[in-house]
């Protein structure tokens, strides 16, 4: 404990190493993801707008996908700024304050993100599997508290992190191998013991992963079960086909962060992880809404309306 004192201090800010120290691709990279958070940006954007405007969106799945696409937003908005300049800038620090502030936002809207997809899932069981009681089960009230519940789990989760990561004491390397202000890299540069913080990482990770992931499971099963007692062809496709966009962004957010959280780091070393975390921070909010937008016939029509509405303005 005496030489942790004493390679102990008490930082004021933190360097973040950046995605890769290799100087030939630091520019074509920067171009590369500043591309990515302008599709991010106007794709989200663009949703909520749309969504905003078109009153026949005004339901519980638009609903549940306007803050879908607000959380993908925000989170992106946290993290990709301070990885560009990384690229572009010799030193990139960042303050103690500014980094826990960094990981107390990104982890509210990633673990919000977690439960608003299982709620997606739970909406898309009641239209499918209890259509006729769909507008009472799914009543503006019930779609409230959801979303409270969603950003109250966020919270929570945020807030037992960033609260374990504040008692941590760092050591004089202040230098972050990563290019956000993240749990795993973050223990890394820690002089006392992160027992604690491991523990709290597997415990309130698996239940943000692991809650969703039951629900989702659940629904998707019943789902299944309703689907398959279709008897029509065109049914059965129709009932597939709004369910496949939520399954595939579901798929990409919890496959890449578990593999992220829920590996040792003996396993995972850091430099494969940050390549992994790519996923969840940077594609995941790009690609959700080219999903749920290509793959969306409401949304495609909405949006040629407002197309030829300007057009002919």
């Amino acid at each position: 404990m005496k030489m942790a004192a004493k390679n102990s201090s008490f930082l004021t800010e933190f360097i973040l190493a950046g995605l890769t120290d290799q100087p030939g691709v630091q520019i074509p990279l920067f171009f590369l993801f500043l591309g990515f958070y302008v599709v991010t940006v106007v794709g989200n954007l663009g949703l909520i707008t749309l969504i905003g405007l078109n009153s026949h969106l005004h339901t519980p799945m638009y609903f549940f996908l306007y803050n879908l696409s607000f959380i993908d937003f925000c989170y992106s908005s946290v993290i990709t700024p301070k990885m560009l300049m990384s690229f572009v800038s010799k030193k990139n620090s960042i303050s103690y304050a500014g980094c826990m502030t960094q990981l107390f936002f990104f982890l509210f809207f990633v673990v919000s993100e977690s439960f608003i997809l299982s709620a997606m899932a739970y909406d898309r069981y009641v239209a499918i599997c209890n259509p006729l009681l769909y507008t009472i089960t799914m009543s503006p009230q019930v779609c409230l508290l959801l979303l409270l519940g969603v950003y109250g789990m966020g919270f929570a989760g945020a807030m037992a992190h960033t609260a374990c990561m504040m008692g941590v004491t760092f050591c004089a390397n202040n230098l972050v191998n990563h290019y956000m202000c993240d749990i795993l890299p973050l223990l890394e540069r820690a002089c006392t013991s992160t027992y604690v913080n491991e523990l709290v990482v597997f415990v309130v990770v698996g239940i943000d992963i692991g809650v969703p992931t039951v629900t989702i499971f659940i629904s998707y099963a019943l789902i299944l079960s309703s689907i398959l007692h279709i008897r029509s062809t065109e049914g059965r496709s129709k009932a597939f086909s709004t369910c496949s966009s939520h399954i595939i962004a579901v798929s990409l957010f919890f496959g890449s962060g578990a593999f992220m959280y829920l590996k040792p780091s003996s396993i995972l070393p850091m430099n494969q992880g940050k390549v992994s975390s790519l996923f969840y921070t940077t594609l995941v909010p790009m690609l959700n809404p080219l999903i749920y937008s290509l793959r969306n016939k409401d949304v495609k029509v909405a949006l040629k309306k407002i197309l030829n509405k300007n057009a002919f303005s």
